[in-house]
């Protein structure tokens, strides 16, 4: 009798599928264990680190070990901070618990389930899906921050729940997303029809959200409902110390900021800082004692850097972007911060290694980004658009098609050529920003003819000649800075 090699049955299918949630299932019972003794949690973090630098760098044949290194240090700094703030109890383990349902249990033990959704994805579009997307439901904010990018005020845009569900579906079911960032706007404010963000991560509770918020409205009930949902964490807007921070966000905020890591801390939640970096705050953020202030004393697991750009109100505060020796010097600082303090840091523009370089446009392993009035742009600094997610659903279309938009392709394809199709020697990944860091290249290969600006204040960036003199002369002062540092910290060393 001849083997049949033909499809699983419908009934082997289900027993396959019941046995491996049975061993989901013991998986996440002996990690949860584990997990909660310190003996446990140290011993499971030396096997990771060693399991993870064997993936990670020595298995790698496909880029640079030096770059793969580095990726390597930035694990690393998670797994330190994540198992700091566990130890002092700033992460409460039935919190830790729910986390790693939501990371460990649906996403990286389910991820058959989540790579068939891709590969699906792949055979519609013939590429694969961006790994997550960044999202401003609204626009509406309680502060009024000086340079703010959004643009953000107390009456403005918000998308329905309907819209917002909706495309939270898209991505989750054909994209095989696990992961979402929200930004606004300050999120907390969504409201629509009595209907609040906590409505979706609580509809999606096998994705991991992230939101950026300026932490006015994180009172004790609020971090109560975040520590009851598990899979949310905020990133708390910070500009240095009091003075600094007060100054751009108004009198008082500071100590709103510590009232509510204490908030978070007591229910157990973990959370982040946001930091703008600009010239008023450069000394501080070269400064060891604020970082220690923010991991160690605030409890923070992760800080995530933005280097002031010069759109939405910023546009007119060039002046205040960090010149291109600034940018090196918070590049050392932000190694030194890595390597030997293992606090988790990332700053967008100097930790371009960390993604290998510009994660906007859609491509996989990277993003594209909706504001308040649906326009899909291929980054939250980049503010043109050809697509709105309003018109393309009701056009019968997905976001998807929005991948396919002259301005994605464009960026997709500097994309390539500035490094993702030749990984082994990778064009100036210093200079990672589309945008910021190859303005001219930007206006003459990028932006699309039919791309139209977000807002008033993209298209001052367009008619301003003294803004394109600035910033070509910007790129050239920094690719002079950083070309010999590419070259014989990454490229001869690779």
């Amino acid at each position: 009798m001849k083997e049949d090699k033909g499809e699983e049955t419908p009934i082997l299918k289900v027993e396959n599928s019941q046995f491996s949630k049975i061993k989901s299932d013991i998986y996440i019972s002996l990690l949860k264990k584990i997990l909660h003794t310190q003996i446990g949690r140290d011993s499971l973090t030396n096997k990771l680190k060693e399991k993870m630098h064997g993936m990670i760098v020595e298995e790698n044949i496909d880029s640079l070990k030096t770059i793969q290194e580095k990726k390597f240090q930035f694990l690393v700094a998670m797994l330190e901070s994540i198992k700091r703030n566990v130890d002092k109890k700033s992460i409460n383990l039935k919190t830790l618990d729910r986390v790693i349902d939501t990371l460990v249990r649906y996403s990286l033990l389910n991820q058959d389930a989540t790579e068939e959704k891709k590969e699906n994805f792949k055979k519609k579009y013939n590429l694969r899906p961006p790994s997550f997307i960044v999202f401003s439901p609204t626009q509406k904010c309680n502060l009024k921050c000086v340079g703010c990018y959004a643009s953000s005020k107390i009456n403005a845009p918000t998308l329905t729940f309907e819209i917002v569900d909706k495309i939270c579906d898209e991505v989750y079911n054909e994209w095989g997303n696990r992961f979402m960032t929200i930004s606004g706007g300050e999120p907390l404010m969504y409201e629509d029809h009595g209907k609040t963000l906590f409505d979706i991560w609580e509809k999606y509770r096998d994705m991991f959200f992230l939101f950026y918020t300026n932490g006015t409205l994180t009172n004790e009930k609020t971090a109560e409902k975040l520590a009851k949902l598990g899979n949310v964490t905020p990133a708390i807007s910070i500009e240095g110390w009091e003075k600094e921070t007060d100054e751009r966000r108004g009198k008082g905020i500071f100590n709103k900021i510590k009232e509510a890591t204490e908030n978070l801390k007591k229910t157990g939640v973990p959370f982040g800082f946001s930091i703008t970096a600009t010239q008023k705050n450069i000394d501080i953020l070269l400064d060891d004692q604020f970082y220690d202030f923010l991991f160690q004393e605030l409890g923070a697991t992760y800080a995530w850097m933005f280097q002031l750009m010069p759109i939405g109100q910023a546009k007119e505060l060039r002046e205040l972007m960090l010149t291109p020796e600034q940018r090196i010097k918070l590049f050392r600082k932000w190694q030194f911060l890595l390597e030997e303090k293992k606090y988790c840091i990332a700053d967008f523009w100097n930790s371009g290694v960390l993604a290998d370089g510009c994660i906007a446009y859609g491509r996989e392993k990277g993003y594209l980004y909706i504001d308040w009035n649906g326009n899909i742009t291929p980054c939250a600094f980049v503010p043109f658009f050809e697509d709105n997610v309003l018109d393309l659903y009701g056009q019968g279309k997905k976001l998807a098609d929005a991948l396919f938009s002259d301005l994605f392709v464009n960026g997709r394809k500097w994309q390539d050529e500035y490094g993702l199709c030749h990984l082994q020697n990778p064009d100036n990944w210093l200079m990672p920003c589309s945008i910021r860091d190859h303005w001219e290249n930007f206006r003459e290969n990028i932006l699309s003819k039919t791309a139209k600006p977000e807002d008033e204040h993209a298209e001052f960036l367009l008619k301003s000649k003294e803004h394109d003199k600035f910033l070509k002369n910007f790129d050239k002062k920094l690719e002079k800075i950083t070309k010999p540092i590419w070259k014989e910290e990454y490229l001869d060393k690779g």
